[in-house]
């Protein structure tokens, strides 16, 4: 029995590694952290590979739009509508995955400005040298609301003088080179830089928070796969990584 059961193992050993695939997986810089978190676990229990590369949301909408293919798509809910009415994502697959809210960080020992008011953000932006942010026009939803908010607060000339324009990445870096004394971008993104210290969440009268959601491409290569990790990224084992990394679980 027992010189039956070791081929059966190699057998079954061959035949796990045969259907191993690699998976890409398009993901928002703000959702980054969650998903490379849970990629080893993902790896090690299905034999599966994930390949992961992010953008801003803009950005992934324009190289989907361009022909990109991918199998797990991270994005707005609005964005996934479009790109499942455009064929490129699976509608039945959609799933809310978490949402985040925009946070100001400085250089991590600086003075840190209050942030309970409306008022004390506007100070603060006003006292800051320079004021580091995702450049709207990169698409990226931190950017583009932050655009708007100085408009409404009248701080659009003054932080036009100041900005630091960031494509895409981690604005908080801009703190550890000294390129900026304000950084303000979704809190997610804040807390991996070493170096730069979270302040605090925008007060709530102006705060906005960027819900997440996940969709497996309609032309997936590898769909039973690519569905294996958006379940990982949206089961209750996640949620655990989704507050450790400064978001929240996705509202109902």
């Amino acid at each position: 029995m027992r010189r039956l059961v070791y081929p059966l193992l190699a057998f079954a050993l061959a035949a796990s590694q045969a259907r191993a695939d690699t998976i890409k997986v398009l993901t928002t810089g703000a959702f980054k952290q969650v998903v490379v978190a849970l990629v080893p676990a993902f790896e090690a229990r299905t034999g599966h590979k994930v390949d992961v590369q992010n953008d801003t949301a803009g950005a992934l909408a324009k190289r989907i739009g361009a022909g990109e293919t991918f199998d797990v798509l991270v994005l707005t809910p609005a964005g996934l509508k479009t790109l499942a009415a455009e064929g490129k994502v699976s509608a039945q697959s959609v799933v809310p995955l978490a949402r985040v809210a925009i946070g100001v960080a400085v250089k991590a020992g600086a003075a840190q400005p209050a942030m309970a008011s409306v008022e004390d953000f506007r100070q603060a932006v006003l006292a800051a040298r320079k004021v580091a942010y995702i450049d709207p026009a990169a698409g990226g939803s931190s950017g583009i609301y932050l655009d708007g908010l100085f408009q409404r607060l009248g701080l659009a000339e003054a932080v036009r003088a100041k900005a630091v324009l960031v494509p895409g990445g981690l604005v908080a870096d801009k703190l550890v080179s000294g390129e900026a004394d304000l950084a303000i971008h979704q809190i997610s993104e804040i807390l991996p830089v070493r170096g730069a210290q979270l302040v605090g969440p925008l007060p709530e009268a102006i705060q906005n928070y960027t819900t997440y959601a996940g969709a497996v491409s309609a032309g997936s290569r590898h769909p039973d796969a690519a569905q294996a990790f958006l379940l990982t990224l949206s089961g209750a084992d996640a949620a655990q990584t989704v507050r450790a990394k400064g978001m929240l679980p996705a509202q109902p």
